[in-house]
């Protein structure tokens, strides 16, 4: 039996990344906070759908992080952002439900676009072992800003969490999904799942649930 959750205003209050991002900018290097507005034109192409999610993250994370730091030192940031995520950024009652379903039985997995390296040191506070997410790319022990798997967002998301069952020897036809998620993105995810749940969900994705019957859940009232 599986349990998995989106985390971004899933699990989180707010999206991670840019926060993150922030967080190491103000943390490590305040002056690269100069370098921001060479993102606005990344933007207006993101916008404008002529580059891809993908390229604007590797982007972003180019103006915070640079072109590389340590394996040391993004473990360090990415542990204190998990630190400060746990004492005020995620919700209580989202986390509640997380030991009510292990205690259930059921295997818990965080399912996110979020980068691998501070999921899981997020998850590694929250006791949980099995993280699907974007995958950071490394060179010679420090971190780089490209992408090292498929930006583990839609279709690539299910995907990826159907890659993660088959390394686990997990059989889909013997195996109960129970997937949580705030937003439409997510339908891959929702539909490969036995039960779909909506949490704080978009207004699109309100009505998505309505309309098939999903339950939903909002934390943020």
């Amino acid at each position: 039996m599986l349990s998995v959750f989106d985390l971004d205003r899933t699990l989180t209050i707010l999206p991670t990344y840019t926060p993150f991002l922030w967080f190491a900018v103000r943390n490590r290097a305040p002056w690269r906070m100069l370098l921001l507005p060479l993102l606005l034109p990344v933007a207006a192409l993101y916008a404008l759908k002529l580059i891809s999610r993908r390229q604007m993250k590797q982007a972003m994370h180019w103006a915070a992080l640079g072109s590389g730091i340590s394996e040391r030192e993004a473990a360090r940031l990415a542990d204190r952002f998990a630190q400060r995520l746990v004492a005020r950024g995620l919700y209580a009652k989202g986390v509640a439900l997380m030991e009510a379903e292990r205690k259930a039985g059921r295997r818990i997995i965080l399912a996110t676009a979020a980068p691998h390296f501070y999921t899981a040191a997020l998850a590694r506070r929250l006791g949980i072992a099995d993280v699907v997410a974007t995958a950071s790319s490394w060179r010679d022990g420090r971190l780089m800003p490209a992408i090292g798997s498929p930006n583990c967002y839609g279709a690539d998301k299910r995907a990826l969490v159907e890659a993660f069952m088959e390394r686990s020897g997990i059989a889909r036809e013997t195996a109960h999904i129970r997937f949580y998620s705030d937003h439409q993105s997510d339908l891959p995810m929702f539909e490969l799942a036995d039960e779909a749940i909506a949490v704080n969900p978009s207004t699109n994705m309100r009505g998505i649930a309505a309309t098939r019957g999903w339950p939903v859940l909002d934390w943020r009232r």
